[in-house]
């Protein structure tokens, strides 16, 4: 290293405060438009993948965006509900295979999916361990989910009340993991998956007890008379389903009434999808029947040209940085005046002195970009970990 780079590199070692306030500065100038552009194109690349394998989504009738974000990445916003019968309806055309979806609930963070095993083939789910749920209570957990709960196959996870008091007495639901999916770097990882009626089960639709027929649950009849038992207000609902008591649960109601959130459509062919789109996209059924990827669209427009005019705000305030900066160094050669006069009176040239402030300038600017570099990669390999922790708000 010549002398003039060797005293710059020096100089700005000894005063670090000074060197760390202008790299800093210099380092957000550049990385945050380029974060922005980064995080924008890479969420939207994500958004749009997921959105371009699912061919048509049935809900109700309501806002169509958040329905797509409910029903692909399992956002926390609820909409409305559509009943049960209406996929029967669905499956009677015979146009596309059906596969419902009941995201109302959670698990601590993760969001309880109450699907059919035809999703996971569907989305290219597998397994890492275990095996998919087989009865009423089990779940498959994402690779996300089951680290972020600690659990493995054979352990058990448990449904999280809606409310801190639930005056319908509607209990925790323990659900045995019966399998973990392997990782795939989208919504799912995050996701509980359980059937349908293990999401009906936890609304209190459905729910198990004692049998009061039996000797030991006496204590629990409040009467008897011509064969029908009255059960008085001890008698305990199960919290866990299991191999012993789950032919103690039964619904109530018609389940043609039961809630789903929303039913994915998969086509055969474009002649059955075209004539499925002719037939829902205009009823009086309470159905509405979007294509996620249009509806994307239409969002990602809306988010690229905000880019551009947050990119074109920072860059103004990168203009500003860069005044400041440059005030900065004018106002910091003032100062060293003698420092000069003294390297000058020793023999240092003009050029000398000059090659000096440009080593400072180049070492600052150099360590700024390798920094701002950094950062970007290191934004870009979590850029759809950030996507999914705002979707799952």
């Amino acid at each position: 290293m010549s002398g003039a780079w060797y005293l710059g590199w020096r100089y700005l070692a000894f005063h670090k405060f000074k060197s760390a306030i202008l790299i800093a500065s210099i380092t957000l100038m550049l990385f945050l438009p380029a974060a922005t552009r980064v995080l924008v194109s890479d969420s939207a690349a994500a958004l749009t993948a997921r959105a371009d394998r699912t061919p048509l989504l049935f809900g109700a009738a309501g806002s169509p965006l958040e329905l797509v974000l409910n029903s692909l990445y399992f956002h926390a916003g609820k909409p409305s509900a559509i009943t049960a019968d209406k996929l029967d309806q669905l499956q009677a055309t015979s146009l596309a295979k059906f596969i419902p979806l009941n995201t109302h609930f959670h698990s601590r963070d993760n969001p309880i999916v109450g699907t059919t095993l035809e999703y996971f083939s569907f989305r290219g789910l597998e397994l890492a361990g275990g095996r998919l749920m087989g009865m009423l209570g089990e779940c498959v957990l994402g690779a996300g989910a089951a680290a972020r709960q600690g659990v493995v196959s054979g352990d058990y996870v448990v449904s999280s009340p809606e409310t801190v008091f639930d005056i319908a007495g509607v209990y925790p639901l323990r659900m045995k993991v019966a399998g973990v999916l392997k990782p795939t770097g989208s919504t799912d990882d995050a996701a509980v998956f359980v059937d349908v009626r293990t999401t009906w089960v936890i609304q209190g639709l459905g729910h198990g007890h004692q049998d009061l027929a039996k000797p030991g649950a006496a204590a629990g009849v409040l009467g008897r008379k011509e064969g029908v038992i009255t059960a008085n207000a001890s008698v305990a609902q199960y919290a866990e389903i299991t191999v012993d008591n789950i032919a103690e649960f039964h619904f109530h109601g018609r389940s043609d009434n039961f809630p789903l959130t929303s039913v994915i459509a998969v086509p055969p062919d474009d002649k059955s999808a075209t004539l499925l789109r002719g037939r829902y996209q205009s009823n009086d059924e309470g159905l509405q029947l979007v294509v996620p990827a249009t509806v994307l669209n239409d969002l990602l427009d809306t988010v690229f040209t905000v880019q551009n005019y947050v990119i074109l705000g920072l860059a103004m305030l990168g203009m500003a940085t860069v005044a400041v900066i440059v005030l900065v160094f004018l106002l910091s050669q003032q100062l060293r005046r003698g420092e000069f006069h003294t390297l000058s009176r020793i023999g240092a040239s003009r050029i000398y002195i000059g090659l000096l402030i440009a080593s400072e300038l180049a070492f600052v600017f150099i360590g700024s970009l390798l920094l701002a570099l950094s950062l970007i990669i290191v934004m870009k390999q979590y850029a759809l970990q950030i996507l999914q922790s705002f979707l799952t708000l």
